[in-house]
């Protein structure tokens, strides 16, 4: 017989809720804890306590913090009656999430999934100083030992003050729910519902569903089963990372090429990492790519990329997560020989792309309605300065500035507002001699434009600035900030008036630091690469901007 609903002045704690399984478990309304031992200080501090409806009627949940703004938990917390499904927007009872520390926050929207008892929890503000929970990429085997987390009810107590947790193994597993066992005399009882089951790693695998609650208080003495149900979310990464950038702020989009792909990420403003997600997957195939670049517009997100078979190519990922399919640069540009690498930038509406082919350096054009200009050789505009390897692109005060590496040097260019370009000077000249230029990258904040090369085969990295007055602040080394790396490749970005800098290394780690405006740099970190496969190669970063 299902428990029924709190009806005292106070929660009661959370029911374990769902439909009616064939198992026979127990079917309740929502909502409270586990009957293992407290949670230790400082462990788990994603875990949060959800309160929804007054205190007289309300229900009390578990759920976990994704970032710093999404909470996932179960969706039958929200349902007016279990089984019932849950309206994507505001709840329909006010909700408050309860964080580590005591700090209470509001709940604005509901995301639920339509194939598990899952939901994401939006928060009316971000939070700060709490880590989101760590996801698992894989779901348990059987047998494997696992941890449930939660608020809720206990053997001996209605409404216990601190998260409790439970030792769990894996009974069996389909493709949306696992079925758990409690060691010992560990199980899920009410307001459970919606708190975490972790791997070994401490990776969040599952979120709590539905449970026998054997040995909970309140439970009928007769019932002593320890089993439950949770809904997988190891396979669920795409659908949570993407209400996750549809965050308000400033966010870096990340492309990384990996193996025969091409695979994109997003920085987001409280500092954590979307996982990654195949471009030719959103985009189409366009048979393999080796290298690209992006430039971003407004929520828009312009990427170039050259195919394995040397076509160049461009897709936008618009603010919504959606991609347009890739179309091919050639056929409105030119079709360029035996291209090795593109920059772009955007400056205003207009996407500015510089390409390397043939030793050669080219630009062209795409305005904000779409039209392609035809690629220029910069040798006819700027002057020839030998076999071109590298280069970068920077937008600083309204104009374009391009560096390109030639012989192992840097040599820089200015195209003004009314399409002009200045002669080519050599940079070394400005921000003194480095060793032979194997990468670059450039990145303009203000006036400045920023400049990144690695040399050396990679083995050193360094960082210049030329002013908006046209002076050169010298090269600075690289090493007290990003450690001791071999660079494969350096991409830069401004960001809310910050310069941000990612590298990807031979040891096949991708790192990232920023640059603030007081000229101090966070410790660089390394990035999460999931999602991705093959060995990383080159990289590259732009701003977006939702409002």
């Amino acid at each position: 017989m299902p428990f029924p609903r709190p009806r005292s002045t106070r929660l009661t704690g959370l029911l374990l809720t769902g439909t009616t399984v064939a198992t026979g478990l127990i079917a309740v309304a929502p909502a409270e804890a586990l009957t293992g031992p407290e949670a230790q200080a400082g462990q788990h501090t994603y875990a949060v306590r959800l309160t929804i409806g007054d205190a007289a009627n309300g229900r009390a949940c578990t759920g976990s913090l994704i970032d710093a703004t999404w909470v996932l938990t179960a969706a039958s917390c929200f349902g007016a009656t279990p089984g019932d499904a849950v309206p994507a927007g505001k709840p329909a009872l006010k909700t408050t999430a309860t964080l580590n520390g005591g700090q209470a926050v509001e709940v604005t929207e509901l995301a639920p999934r339509t194939d598990r008892d899952l939901v994401l929890a939006r928060l009316a503000a971000p939070v700060t100083g709490i880590a989101g929970v760590k996801r698992a990429s894989a779901a348990p085997a059987a047998g494997a030992e696992l941890t449930a987390a939660g608020f809720g009810r206990t053997k001996t107590e209605w409404v216990p003050g601190k998260l409790h947790t439970g030792a769990f193994t894996t009974a069996s597993a389909d493709a949306t729910t696992l079925a758990i066992s409690g060691k010992g005399t560990d199980v899920l009882c009410k307001g459970d519902t919606g708190g975490p089951l972790l791997n070994s790693a401490g990776e969040l695998v599952g979120v709590n569903s539905r449970s026998w609650q054997g040995g909970c208080l309140g439970t009928d003495a007769a019932e002593t089963r320890t089993g439950a149900v949770s809904a997988r979310v190891d396979d669920l990464r795409e659908w949570i990372d993407g209400y996750r950038a549809r965050v308000a702020g400033w966010q870096t989009e990340t492309l990384v090429q990996s193996g025969s792909s091409l695979y994109q990420g997003i920085r987001l403003p409280d500092g954590s990492w979307t996982g990654f997600t195949d471009v030719q997957s959103k985009a189409s195939n366009i048979s393999g790519i080796r290298s690209a670049t992006a430039a971003g517009i407004n929520g828009d997100t312009h990427v170039l990329a050259i195919s394995n078979n040397g076509g160049l190519f461009h897709t936008i990922r618009k603010e919504d997560g959606t991609w347009t399919g890739f179309g091919n640069v050639g056929d409105v540009a030119g079709v360029l020989g035996n291209l090795t690498q593109v920059s772009a930038v955007s400056i205003g509406n207009d996407v500015h792309v510089v390409a390397v082919a043939d030793g050669k350096i080219f630009h062209t054009m795409r305005n904000g309605a779409g039209e392609w200009t035809i690629f220029g050789n910069l040798a006819s505009a700027v002057g020839p300065i030998g076999t071109v390897t590298a280069a970068a692109t920077a937008g600083a005060g309204g104009q374009l500035q391009v560096t390109a590496i030639s012989g192992g040097k840097a040599f820089h260019t200015i195209r003004n507002t009314a399409g002009k370009w200045s002669i080519w000077g050599n940079v070394a000249g400005a921000a003194n001699p480095t060793g032979p230029i194997t990468a670059v990258t450039m990145a303009g904040t203000g006036s400045d434009a920023h400049i990144i090369i690695a040399t050396d085969n990679g083995t050193h990295q360094y960082h210049a600035i030329r002013k908006g007055d046209g002076n050169w602040e010298t090269f600075g080394d690289l090493q007290g900030i990003l450690g001791t790396i071999t660079a494969k490749s350096v991409a830069a970005a401004s960001v809310n008036g910050e310069l941000q800098l990612a590298v990807t290394a031979a040891d096949n780690k991708a790192l990232h630091t920023i640059r603030h405006t007081d000229r101090t740099w966070n410790t660089t970190s390394t990035v999460d690469l999931q999602g991705t496969s093959g060995t990383p190669g080159s990289i590259a970063i732009t701003a977006t901007w939702t409002p």
